[in-house]
């Protein structure tokens, strides 16, 4: 059976095309899955999909008509599927549970140390061979008070080298974990914690309830010299309310991996277009800002897991097993 893998990287390839041999053919293509380009999927069983696919109802009924009767995506998060459509067509739909939590926790420490000790306008002044350090003050964390919003397996990680940091740990979430109070967190109203937090961290999914979590009442609420690093999901932040109160000179750092308007976007070369999202486009001129494209993941550990467990996701499908990876189960 060919498999056909849609939005895969230059790197992702070879950890692909080296799992799935010797148990199915793949097909592995760079462009994403859109309305678009679904009907290259026609004739093709199963396929996989990475996160900034789109797959709403036009898409799934486009799969469904091709032939395709499983989705094996390559994320753990899934807002971006319509799965009671996907049910009602009979699409069985599974995901990577778990992978590496270091790669993201890792990665948002890594922003959040670039915005507070000015890495990228350092490093873009010593190209030009101005070694000035004018505007290149950042300030020591150990002492101050990290917000962990989602204490799961990543926002643990996240707070355990905040506890390395020497910081004071907050936390918000629907259940407080035993790990984390071990730590010396203290579990808070989200409230408290956006106005006493001098680093916010975002590691809860996007869902219903957490749609732009981060608020213009959140944003206000907060230090003005605060740290707001998310490497979670775009949708958590209200991203306009975020440019006005950075229009107003408020905050030492944001640092983005994602962005909620960032399908058709990330992942892609737009460097010889004229990018007509004027939100992004006035974000990523704050000196203060660090802007990247969804790539806290992108390890070769996390990566290695996500696509052994999308290949053991294909074969539980072909077996008619079923694993807690399923989103919604094979019903043929």
């Amino acid at each position: 059976m060919e498999i056909l893998a849609f939005g895969v990287q230059a790197d992702e390839r070879p950890l692909i095309e080296r799992a799935f041999e010797g148990y199915h053919d793949v097909h592995c293509l760079d462009v994403f899955l859109t309305e678009d380009t679904a009907l290259i999927a026609a004739g093709h069983e199963i396929i996989s999909t990475s996160v900034n696919a789109v797959l709403d109802h036009r898409v799934l009924q486009i799969l469904a008509a091709g032939g395709t009767r499983m989705i094996a995506q390559r994320s753990t998060g899934f807002n971006n599927i319509d799965l009671e459509v996907a049910e009602r067509l009979g699409l069985t739909v599974a995901r990577v549970s778990y992978y590496s939590p270091y790669s993201v926790a890792e990665f948002a420490w890594t922003l959040a140390m670039a915005v507070n000790r000015r890495i990228v306008r350092a490093s873009n002044r010593t190209r030009d061979f101005d070694f000035r350090l004018d505007g290149l003050m950042g300030r020591d964390l150990r002492g101050r008070t990290a917000g962990v919003l989602g204490t799961g397996k990543i926002g643990e990680a996240f707070t355990r080298i905040a506890h390395g940091f020497g910081m004071k740990l907050l936390g918000w979430d629907v259940a407080e974990n035993p790990a984390c109070v071990d730590l010396g967190m203290r579990y808070v109203e989200k409230e408290r914690l956006f106005a006493e937090s001098d680093l916010i961290s975002l590691h809860v999914p996007l869902l219903p309830a957490t749609r732009h979590v981060v608020d213009a009442t959140a944003l206000k609420a907060m230090k003005d010299d605060a740290i707001l690093v998310n490497s979670s999901r775009g949708g958590l932040v209200d991203t306009d309310a975020l440019v006005t109160e950075l229009r107003a000179g408020r905050f030492t750092g944001v640092g983005l991996d994602v962005y909620e308007a960032e399908a058709g976007l990330f992942f892609l070369d737009k460097s010889l277009e004229v990018v007509e999202d004027d939100t992004l486009a006035r974000l990523v001129t704050f000196p203060n800002v660090v802007v990247t494209s969804h790539q806290a993941y992108y390890t070769a550990d996390a990566v290695g897991q996500i696509v052994d467990t999308t290949l053991r996701n294909v074969l539980d499908y072909t077996a008619g097993r079923r694993s807690e990876n399923v989103l919604v189960p094979r019903t043929g």
